[in-house]
């Protein structure tokens, strides 16, 4: 399995390894028990198996996917010792996650925006969604860390005018990442904080912008006609905007955060996924289950609380953490 080596820097993928701890401790925890005393891996272990993946929030539908594909396995090399469940497992993971041709990234990038009808550059436009308190200012703001690394010129625009604690909070990321923000008063028109932002991106030939929504989820159809509207008074200032919808969840929630992207889906169209939170829970299986069940890219992880901890997702990286 020498693919599996050097691709991030020793520092991202010991910050990856550490942040995928705890669910590492509890899946093979779960799994030590569930094949104890056991030799060859036969139906109980398999039926044991299915409950270890589907307690560990990789989803019922994939873990069908993974057993099936060991009980192939199984019936094609007639004796498999437990012992070398691990490395099928983590191939078999390895294998349906490479179906996707996503996860490969090792870096923060933005794709070429094309130039507008007058021949201008214009930025490319990241609207982000998700409900409060999964982490998506803070996501916001690491990205905006993030790009700027890469030397890219980043905006922000503070469009959740639902609260103030929104505004105030992406207003502390602007400055700790020194970048320039856009914002009103609470309870201003989310789509004209958008179309400012864009106005002022454009004026000051911003690479990236990254505007900030509201999550009230409870209330699909508002929030379905807020986000249709942000989309087309944006269009008016950059071609196409919004790029990317990008739907922010919290892995530490499990199963909910399959309903989110569920809920999301129906209410907007998204075209990424960050996955939050993944350093405090057990549900760090969560992943490899929306990265399956979605035809959405799981686009980026958390998997700390420092400014760095933003990762992008690289299922070749992950996988190796989880089974290191």
């Amino acid at each position: 399995m020498s693919f599996f080596k050097n691709i991030f820097s020793k520092e991202k993928k010991e910050t990856l390894d550490k942040g995928l701890e705890k669910t590492k401790e509890s899946f093979f925890g779960k799994l030590s028990k569930a094949v104890a005393g056991k030799s060859k891996v036969d139906d109980d272990v398999l039926d044991s198996l299915e409950e270890v993946l589907v307690a560990s929030d990789v989803g019922v539908n994939t873990t069908l996917k993974i057993i099936t594909r060991i009980e192939e396995r199984v019936a094609k090399d007639k004796y498999v010792g437990t012992d070398e469940l691990n490395s099928i497992l983590r191939e078999e993971i390895a294998g349906l996650l490479s179906e996707t041709n996503r996860g490969n990234e090792t870096e923060f990038t933005i794709p070429e925006v094309p130039l507008s009808k007058e021949g201008n550059k214009t930025p490319y436009v990241l609207m982000v969604v998700g409900v409060n308190g999964v982490g998506k200012t803070t996501t916001i703001g690491k990205l905006a860390s993030q790009f700027k690394k890469q030397g890219l010129k980043v905006v922000l625009g503070a469009a959740d005018t639902f609260r103030a604690a929104a505004i105030d909070q992406l207003q502390v990321w602007a400055d700790r990442t020194d970048v320039p923000i856009v914002r009103q008063e609470m309870g201003s028109d989310p789509a004209s904080v958008a179309f400012d932002t864009l106005k002022s991106a454009v004026n000051q030939h911003a690479d990236v912008v990254i505007i900030d929504t509201a999550g009230r989820l409870h209330n699909k159809v508002n929030l379905m006609n807020e986000l249709t509207k942000i989309k087309r008074v944006m269009q008016k200032v950059v071609d196409n905007a919004p790029h990317e919808v990008l739907l922010v969840l919290d892995g530490s929630t499990g199963q909910n955060a399959f309903e989110q992207a569920k809920q999301f889906t129906l209410a907007t169209e998204v075209t990424s996924l960050a996955v939050t939170k993944l350093d405090g829970t057990a549900k760090g299986g969560v992943v490899i289950g929306i990265s399956d069940q979605f035809k959405i890219p799981v686009k980026y992880i958390g998997v700390g609380e420092g400014i760095d901890d933003l990762q992008v997702f690289n299922k070749v990286e992950f996988v190796d953490s989880f089974f290191k």
